[in-house]
């Protein structure tokens, strides 16, 4: 590989010479906004599973993978003449000035405030949801509270913010009893639904089930995305013993009874807080 110490000007380059209709990369050349979509999506939790075991060796190269989502993308509309990459980070920087008055009072990057006048992190927050306020406020097409939340977030991740939105007019259960309650009732009337035998109202109902308790997470400041793949780690990591064992036995999974099973479950979890307790 090159020596070289390669920069922006160079990604840009490279960009513009993979999309080039004579000379690039046939498949690049093929790509649109849509067909990069789920390359992007990939990439974004691979830099999350990279985060998320600690593995800070290859973050390096996910986050670069990445970025080249973004200048692919920059570089499509650059060839349609709508915007650059360049207009992509001057739009960026100008929008951070704006929401952080308490680090750049002027809106200059050069200006600075006084530390003893930063404000506390809750002041912070409150602010920045009032500055995107008027933001939206300032576009000519008016929209409703939920209408800019994008379709294609995760489930638990679009729940949360469609209630973080909703909370912020108003609409929201002022403690976590009336949430639990409202999980009580929730559940009860999938309990019928499964009774009923009718599918689609038992997808209705687990929906509501799962709503509400994306709803929970918020209540208790705890991101419910975040929270389930943890929880899927830890299944996958119990789920790895009881299988080692069934394979050491030389024996079949059939030749097990689930009790035996959850026995060697019992064993991981025992193992597990056991290394936490250490």
């Amino acid at each position: 590989m090159s020596q070289r110490r390669y920069g922006y000007d160079d990604l840009k380059t490279l960009m513009q010479r993979l999309r080039d209709p004579v000379s690039g990369c046939p498949w690049d050349v093929q790509q649109d906004y849509r067909s990069i979509v789920p390359h992007t999506l990939e990439e974004v939790y691979e830099v999350i599973d990279t985060i998320e075991r600690g593995d800070f060796e290859h973050l390096r190269e996910e986050l670069g993978d990445l970025v080249f989502q973004v200048v692919f993308y920059a570089q499509i509309a650059r060839e349609e003449e709508r915007f650059d990459l360049d207009d992509v980070i001057h739009d960026l920087v100008a929008k951070l000035l704006y929401r952080h008055p308490h680090v750049f009072p002027d809106g200059t990057l050069e200006s600075r405030i006084d530390p003893a006048q930063r404000p506390e992190t809750d002041a912070v927050n409150q602010q920045w949801d009032q500055l995107k306020q008027r933001e939206k406020s300032a576009k000519e097409k008016p929209s409703g509270v939920l209408d800019d939340i994008p379709n294609a977030l995760p489930g638990l991740l679009r729940a949360r913010k469609l209630q973080n939105r909703a909370a912020k007019v108003g609409f929201d259960w002022p403690s976590t009893a009336e949430v639990y309650a409202k999980i009580e009732e929730e559940l009860a009337e999938l309990r019928e639904a499964e009774a009923s035998g009718d599918n689609d109202a038992i997808e209705d109902e687990l929906g509501d089930v799962l709503f509400v308790m994306a709803n929970l997470a918020r209540h208790l400041k705890v991101d419910p995305e975040q929270a389930l793949r943890r929880t899927m780690a830890k299944f996958e990591s119990r789920f790895g013993h009881v299988q080692r064992q069934v394979e050491v036995s030389g024996r079949d999974w059939s030749d097990f009874s689930l009790a035996q099973l959850d026995a060697f479950w019992d064993e991981a979890k025992a193992r597990t807080r056991a290394t936490t307790d250490d």
